[in-house]
C-alpha cells in the first residue's frame, strides 16, 4: 500500500508499506478519503516529534477490509469511519471521562504520535469496537471524514465554552477548526457569534457559517473591537490558532466571569504561553480557561455523523482543494505553505 509519511528533517514522501493486520479486537480499513490537517504541518516542523518513517495523518474514512477475533460492532464491507483519536475506553482517565487523555496527557491521540498514521490506502485501528462508527446510508465519505477531527474539536471548543443560550461568544481565527467551533456555537444557541479573521475568504465562510460579525484583526486590536461592539466583552472566546497573540486576545476580551476555551496547537512559539495580568484581573477575576484535544469514540461519531446526514451542519465549503492519493506530497505541501486559499485538502484513493 501507499502512504504519506515523514521522512525526517522537515520532509515527507509517498512510500510504499505492507497492509497491516488486525490483532484481537482490532480493524483495518480501506481507506477511501482523508482530510490534511495543520497538525500534519506542524509535526513535521518538529513540534511533535517522531520518527523518520512514521505515517502522517488522523482524518480518513473507509470500508472494513480485516477485523480481529473479539470484535463485534462492524463487519467486513462496512463503511466506517474513525475518530483522531482512539481511546481504549478502559483505562482511569477514560473511566473518569477524559478520552482524550487515555492513558495521560494526549495519550488518546494515537495516529502518527505513537503508530502510523492514516492518510494511506489501509490503515489500522486499535479497539475497534470502542472507535469504529457505521456511516450512515446516504451521507458521503467526503462528508462523513469531518467528524474524523475538524467537528469534533471545533464542537468541544463551543461546548467547553460554556456559551449561555444567546449569550455571546468570539471566535478567535477562521480555520478549519475556528470555522467548525463558529458551526458549533451557532448549532448551541449562542445570540451573537463574533468571528475574528483577517482573510476576506474565510471571512465570508465564516458568516456563512454563523458568525453574526467579523472582526478583522489588521484594522485594529480585535480584543478592543470586541469589548466595543459588546460594551462589557463576550460571555465566552474559542481560541483556534495556537499563538500567543489569539490566547491574550480571548482573554482581553471576555467579560469578568466569563470562560476561555483554547483549541489551539501552541507549540510553534516557544515553549511557553503567558497570561496578561490585567486581562486575568490578577487571577481574580473569575474567568475560566478550559483546554481539550478532538473528542473521539463511537458514541461521539455517531451524534456528528447525525448532524451531517440530517443538513444540521454542511462543512463541505471548506473543502478547498482534491488530490488523488498519488498527489499526496502536493496536497501536503499546499497546505504547508498555505497556497490558493487553502482551508482543507481532500485526498481520495
Amino acid at each position: 500500500m501507499r502512504g504519506l509519511a515523514f521522512l525526517g528533517d522537515g520532509t515527507i514522501g509517498l512510500v510504499e508499506r505492507e497492509i497491516p493486520t488486525a490483532g484481537p479486537g482490532e480493524a483495518v480499513v480501506r481507506t477511501t478519503a482523508s482530510l490534511i490537517c495543520t497538525s500534519d504541518v506542524h509535526t513535521v516542523a518538529g513540534v511533535l516529534p517522531v520518527p523518520a518513517g512514521r505515517m502522517l495523518g488522523h482524518e480518513s474514512v473507509g470500508v472494513v477490509h480485516e477485523i480481529g477475533d473479539g470484535v463485534t460492532s462492524v463487519q467486513v464491507g462496512d463503511r466506517v469511519a474513525v475518530n483522531a483519536v482512539t481511546p481504549d475506553g478502559t483505562c482511569d482517565y477514560c473511566q473518569r471521562g477524559f478520552t482524550s487523555q487515555c492513558g495521560g496527557a494526549l495519550g488518546g491521540y494515537r495516529y502518527t504520535a505513537q503508530k502510523d498514521g492514516n492518510l494511506a490506502e489501509y490503515f489500522h485501528v486499535n479497539d475497534a469496537d470502542y472507535n469504529l462508527a457505521p456511516i450512515p446510508e446516504g451521507l458521503a465519505d467526503e462528508v462523513a471524514v469531518y467528524a474524523c477531527d475538524m467537528l469534533s474539536t471545533g464542537f468541544v471548543g463551543a461546548e467547553n465554552a460554556h456559551i449561555p443560550l444567546g449569550g455571546t461568544v468570539a471566535v478567535f481565527a477562521q480555520g478549519a477548526v475556528g470555522l467548525s467551533a463558529t458551526l458549533g456555537a451557532r448549532l448551541l444557541g449562542a445570540g451573537l457569534i463574533i468571528a475574528v479573521e483577517g482573510r476576506p475568504d474565510r471571512a465570508a465562510l465564516a458568516k456563512q457559517f454563523g458568525a453574526d460579525l467579523v472582526v478583522d484583526p489588521s484594522k485594529g486590536d480585535a480584543a478592543e473591537q470586541i469589548v466595543e461592539i459588546t460594551g462589557d466583552g463576550v460571555d465566552s472566546a474559542i481560541e483556534a490558532l495556537g499563538s500567543q497573540v489569539t490566547f491574550e486576545g480571548c482573554l482581553r476580551a471576555t467579560r469578568a466571569g466569563g470562560t476561555i476555551s483554547n483549541l489551539g496547537y501552541h507549540g510553534e512559539g516557544g515553549p511557553t504561553l503567558t497570561i496578561p495580568l490585567d486581562a486575568f484581573g490578577l487571577g481574580m477575576a473569575g474567568k475560566t480557561i478550559t483546554t481539550d484535544l478532538c473528542p473521539g469514540g463511537r458514541d461521539r461519531m455517531e451524534r456528528l455523523m447525525r448532524l451531517l446526514a440530517t443538513g444540521k451542519v454542511d462543512p463541505t465549503p471548506m473543502t478547498t482543494h482534491r488530490f488523488g492519493i498519488a498527489d499526496a506530497e502536493e496536497a501536503f505541501a499546499v497546505m504547508r505553505d498555505k497556497r490558493d486559499g487553502v482551508i482543507k485538502p481532500l485526498i481520495t484513493y
